[in-house]
């Protein structure tokens, strides 16, 4: 996102909705790179949830990777 991401409104809300909730960050980092969260299943069940972040601060919805988890199938030795 460079120097665009600072320019879309989605960002501004989220860094202040962050801000108002009481996060504090140490801003270190490269802060260039946008992020992800992925639920993987046993053996062949594959990727059950892919989450990534479209912009600074893209949230993902914590209902789903729960329910993402509870499809994780044990894998038999």
């Amino acid at each position: 996102m460079m120097l665009s991401g600072f320019f879309r409104l989605g960002v501004w809300q989220n860094f202040f909705r962050a801000w108002r909730s009481g996060y504090s960050g140490n801003l270190e980092g490269e802060g260039f790179t946008l992020g992800g969260v992925y639920v993987i299943g046993a053996g062949r069940q594959g990727v059950l949830l892919e989450h990534r972040e479209k912009e600074f601060g893209d949230k993902v919805s914590l209902p789903s990777v729960l329910e993402a988890a509870e499809k994780i199938k044990t894998q038999a030795s």
